[in-house]
């Protein structure tokens, strides 16, 4: 968003978003960590012992050496690459043995440049682009059989965020909606973070084994929630009203009242729970 930026921490698999944080547009993303990971800590609880299982895999932009060791010295697993070009430039003229990673791509491995207070293993990337070589370097706790092994595991991350931001811009206006004031945009990103959660617990909860089961945001808010139509709470039961000639009606009637009957369900045994 033009003139601030919003870091997020997303539960990948659930699709939810456990923190987000806004942000002015000149503060560097190494600040916006520290935040997060306490954050983080404070909505799943984490203990000590939950911690030694914890990774956190960050890019060039949060991989300074204060913060690699913060997040050791509370436990952590790191798999991030390093943030200064001087140093991974100095460390690949260390390197003994490059083996080969895809095409015109190469992975050493080096002696840790500074003491992190932990073992980790370094290890440096060489690329080939445009006829010179470019050069990055990884830190990482991990115990993994080989340096190609941790290349793909850090590869692997960042594609669901990126893909929940996009679905959070064209499904609930997330990037539309601005406000002039700095406390006011924190107010819409609070908002958009609940709408993205509810439909992230409706579509886990409501849609599984449905035609509807793939749906993101953007298609449950266009499809599915804009279906003319009518919920009704009696005694004897749920009854669910909606549109017969509009697509998906009878399925999503089933649905909702799958849903809605187990959302009751769930409350009453998290009552339950809270009480004992």
């Amino acid at each position: 968003m033009r003139g601030r930026q919003l870091a997020r921490v997303s539960a990948v698999l659930e699709g939810e978003t456990v923190w987000s944080g806004l942000y002015p547009g000149n503060v560097h993303t190494v600040h916006c960590l520290q935040p997060a990971v306490l954050a983080v800590e404070t909505a799943l609880e984490l203990a000590p012992e939950q911690r030694k299982r914890t990774a956190w895999r960050l890019d060039g932009g949060s991989g300074s050496d204060d913060q690699l060791i913060w997040l050791l010295s509370r436990g952590y697993h790191v798999s991030a690459k390093g943030m200064s070009n001087r140093r991974a430039e100095a460390l690949s003229r260390q390197v003994l043995r490059w083996d080969a990673y895809g095409a015109n791509a190469w992975l050493g491995e080096v002696e840790a440049p500074i003491d992190y207070g932990r073992p980790v293993r370094v290890f440096v990337k060489r690329r080939l682009k445009d006829g010179l070589f470019f050069h990055s370097y990884y830190v990482s706790t991990l115990s993994l059989p080989s340096k190609g092994g941790f290349q793909r595991l850090y590869d692997a991350r960042g594609g669901a965020e990126i893909e929940q931001f996009r679905q959070d811009k064209s499904g609930l206006g997330l990037e539309a909606r601005r406000k002039r004031s700095f406390a006011g945009q924190q107010g819409y990103i609070l908002l958009t973070d609940l709408a993205h959660n509810l439909l992230a617990d409706f579509a886990y909860y409501g849609l599984e084994e449905s035609p509807m089961a793939g749906f993101g945001p953007k298609r449950i808010v266009r499809d599915l929630l804009n279906m003319p139509g009518l919920v009704t709470w009696h005694e004897n039961g749920l009854q669910i009203d909606l549109l017969s000639q509009k697509q998906f009606s009878a399925e999503l009637a089933f649905c909702l009242e799958r849903y809605c009957l187990g959302f009751a369900e769930r409350l009453e045994t998290a009552s339950v729970c809270t009480k004992k």
